[in-house]
């Protein structure tokens, strides 16, 4: 019967086709083939102007006035043989809260103003990059607040790759060029960083700059209570947690969820409630359990991403806790790796 339809094909290449001393190519409707003679190896396939042939891109919008552009992987072929099976891709999500901050030892409303780390913040910093030292890192994402964005950097000074994060600058032309790499070696030792104004802390309106004390006293505990806890009601002229949910789990939608689609592993360094509206959003909370979700800071959560679903692993216990990395094999490999490099 093969060898029935290869002479059928054959014969049509011969009235219709194109032949040649390498490869016979014939079309037909939507289906085209390619006969190589060694072996008479035949690959049927779509044409190439077939749509589904073409690759897409994700915009990564940094800030109001900062694009990125990334490549992800082209999905697998619907059509794919049973000879190349799809690999079941598994990726892991590290979220973690920024460390102290100079407003938050003052006890001061901070919201979207760039204040930077306390030497405490700081040290709750490196102590959350001792925890995730083992974890693979492929992108790191951050907000465009100084508090984040310090987390970030001197968390990864911690990791046993040593790999340099760098912060992706696209604004202008200029910047663009200006702060290109040009060692592909270098580019390997490299992690990037998108910052995005989207994963930033919610905007407290008319309370930023406010003691949090003087503030209860003069308008009552309760309505302070609901300003900072409740999900749909904002402080004066700011955001509520609600509305802060919108633009975050919209960022990570269309930004972040891509690239662990993709099998990269993220981190993401941000806020009290731009993290807890991303963490609503993957372990499908309800606004009255959201509410009620304390994130300390400096502390790693971490998550597996497998088979398009979000599976949480909490926190390390410790910096040098080995039960993080039982939880897969991929983890375990990794870690593996890290040991063998060093020894």
């Amino acid at each position: 019967m093969a060898a029935t339809a290869f002479h059928q094909v054959v014969g049509s290449f011969q009235s219709h086709g194109q032949i040649s001393n390498s490869a016979l190519n014939y079309e037909c409707g939507n289906i085209s083939m390619r006969l190589i003679p060694k072996g008479f190896k035949a690959v049927i396939g779509l044409p190439r102007r077939e749509p589904s042939r073409k690759r897409t891109s994700v915009l990564v919008q940094s800030s109001s006035s900062q694009k990125t552009v990334y490549d992800p992987a082209s999905s697998p072929l619907n059509n794919a043989s049973k000879e190349s099976p799809k690999k079941s891709s598994e990726a892991a999500l590290i979220l973690i809260r920024h460390g102290e901050s100079l407003w938050n030892e003052k006890n001061l409303f901070t919201g979207c103003v760039d204040v930077p780390l306390t030497k405490k913040g700081v040290e709750e910093a490196v102590e959350a990059g001792k925890r995730i030292s083992n974890i693979p890192i492929d992108m790191i994402y951050t907000s465009s607040l100084i508090r984040a964005q310090m987390t970030a950097m001197l968390a990864m000074t911690q990791h046993r790759r040593k790999k340099v994060p760098i912060v992706m600058h696209n604004e202008s032309e200029q910047a663009k060029a200006w702060s290109q790499i040009f060692s592909e070696e270098t580019k390997k030792q490299c992690i990037p960083v998108v910052t995005a104004w989207q994963l930033n802390e919610r905007m407290y309106g008319e309370l930023q700059g406010l003691n949090k004390q003087e503030t209860a006293d003069k308008y009552g505990k309760e309505q302070v209570h609901e300003w900072r806890r409740s999900f749909d009601i904002p402080p004066p002229n700011g955001e509520s947690l609600e509305m802060c949910a919108e633009r975050a789990v919209a960022y990570f939608k269309e930004q972040i969820e891509p690239q662990l689609r993709a099998g990269k592993n993220v981190m993401i360094a941000a806020h009290g409630n731009s993290l807890r509206s991303i963490i609503m959003y993957l372990d499908k909370l309800t606004s009255q359990e959201v509410i009620s979700l304390e994130l300390s800071t400096g502390i790693p959560m971490l998550y597996i991403v497998k088979e398009e679903k979000y599976i949480r692993r909490g926190s390390p216990a410790a910096p040098d806790e080995a039960g993080v990395y039982a939880y897969t094999k991929n983890l375990a490999r990794y870690r593996q790796k890290l040991d063998e490099m060093v020894h």
